[in-house]
């Protein structure tokens, strides 16, 4: 029997995984996304085309890859279809080569009205949600009361929806907001939208991919988000609303954790976050304006434009540990390439004046200080360049990275384009 390799980031998401499914998807019979839903933006470049996708797998664009949406993921209809639909210029067989689990959690309109309110009523405390109705509708997952993809065969789903939706309302009501003006325009765009999934392969996707472990398919999962999102280990609250670490592919696959193989952490050369939440090496300043014009960092999903700072080791540390990291990918180093030098958070300092390596708890709710080390810059276009003849402070930078991770740096993207990707051969740290 094969192994599940997992693939997901290490940061507060936004890491580049889209690409890097991409890349391997030719390596992987199935590439299965095992939680998030369209607060997820994955893109995608290649043959001068820039491509995001939402709630589809990566691998879609690999025309021999089974595709898999597992029953983690929380599928908005609506947007499902709309991303179907920008896809069918490709003539991508994707009625053959998409499947989408039974038991993956249905968004409906009234979630992402109720996170709207939700966020509004938060105020300055906001935690800047994507505004997907993700969260709402993890909340029904959870509280048992929710839809999922299997209940829209049924002859009962439009009686569930009613009754589901009108709780949903009276809760919008609660909060003082008055019905929706537009409701019978949102409820019948989302019943067109349940009309066009029913096309899909509907599936018990846990015995799918099982079945596929036992043929001896190659299997890559694919996360959404990042490590330090997750709902558990992630900077709570200002976190997303599921598992985003590597034990969530068992959760939202149906796989069992003897069976996962690979771990495939990525990381940015620096660090980005979207939306509120700590951030201890965020730069305020003129280097972080540069940073994000140079790396083109905004929202793929919202727009947003991310926070950037320096990269942080501790925080690093942490997501490789609680996901079992077996190998390392390294995004946008060409972005650092129009800095002089270069510095590296290597520990924490808290507010008593402790020092850490650890990503403390009370990250959340005082003051932590990152403390530096500088390393040179390597000021060279990367483009074209390969393993054999990098920068040599770009070298500098990996190695000390290795030292300090303790897990080989494998792959280094320098550039959003595909064929932007060099390979480093695995090497023991």
């Amino acid at each position: 029997m094969t192994k599940v390799d997992v693939l997901l980031g290490l940061q507060w998401g936004d890491e580049g995984k889209g690409k890097i499914v991409d890349v391997l998807a030719p390596k992987y019979d199935v590439v299965a996304r095992f939680q998030g839903g369209p607060n997820a933006g994955h893109t995608l470049e290649f043959d001068g085309i820039k491509h995001v996708l939402h709630q589809i797998p990566s691998g879609i664009f690999r025309e021999k890859t089974k595709n898999i949406i597992g029953n983690g993921v929380v599928l908005d209809p609506v947007i499902f279809k709309r991303e179907i639909e920008a896809l069918k210029k490709f003539n991508l067989d994707i009625f053959q080569n998409l499947f989408i689990s039974k038991k993956a959690t249905l968004i409906l309109p009234t979630h992402r009205l109720l996170d709207q309110a939700y966020e509004q009523a938060k105020g300055e405390g906001k935690i800047g949600s994507t505004l997907k109705g993700i969260g709402p509708t993890y909340q029904d997952k959870i509280g048992r009361t929710g839809l999922r993809i299997g209940d829209v065969l049924s002859s009962t789903f439009r009686e569930r929806f009613k009754k589901l939706t009108e709780a949903h309302i009276k809760i919008l009501k609660d909060l003082g907001l008055s019905d929706p003006d537009n409701w019978s325009e949102l409820e019948s765009a989302f019943f067109d939208a349940v009309e066009f999934l029913k096309q899909f392969r509907l599936v018990e996707s846990e015995y799918l991919i099982n079945h596929e472990l036992k043929s001896g398919s190659t299997i890559l999962a694919e996360g959404a988000q990042g490590s330090l999102l997750d709902i558990d280990f992630g900077s709570y609250p200002f976190v997303t609303s599921s598992n985003t670490i590597s034990a969530g592919a068992c959760t939202g696959l149906g796989v069992a954790p003897r069976h996962i193989g690979e771990v495939f952490g990525i990381f940015k050369a620096y660090s980005t976050r979207v939306g509120s939440g700590p951030f201890p090496t965020e730069l305020l300043n003129e280097d972080g304006e540069r940073m994000r014009k140079e790396g083109n960092e905004f929202g793929s999903t919202t727009g947003r434009p991310r926070r950037c700072g320096w990269i942080d080791i501790p925080s690093l540390k942490y997501s490789i540990m609680i996901n079992g990291v077996t190998q390392l990918f390294m995004m946008k180093a060409d972005v650092l390439s129009i800095f002089p030098s270069i510095k590296v958070c290597t520990k924490y300092q808290l507010a008593d004046g402790t020092l850490t390596d650890m990503l403390p708890y009370e990250l959340i709710h005082e003051r932590i200080t990152p403390v530096y080390e500088e390393l040179p810059g390597w000021n060279v276009n990367l483009k074209g360049l390969d393993a054999d003849n990098l920068p040599e402070a770009l070298n500098q930078y990996v190695d000390f990275l290795e030292k300090h991770l303790q897990v080989p740096i494998t792959m280094i993207s320098t550039g959003p384009d595909r064929k932007q990707t060099i390979f480093r051969p695995v090497s023991v740290v």
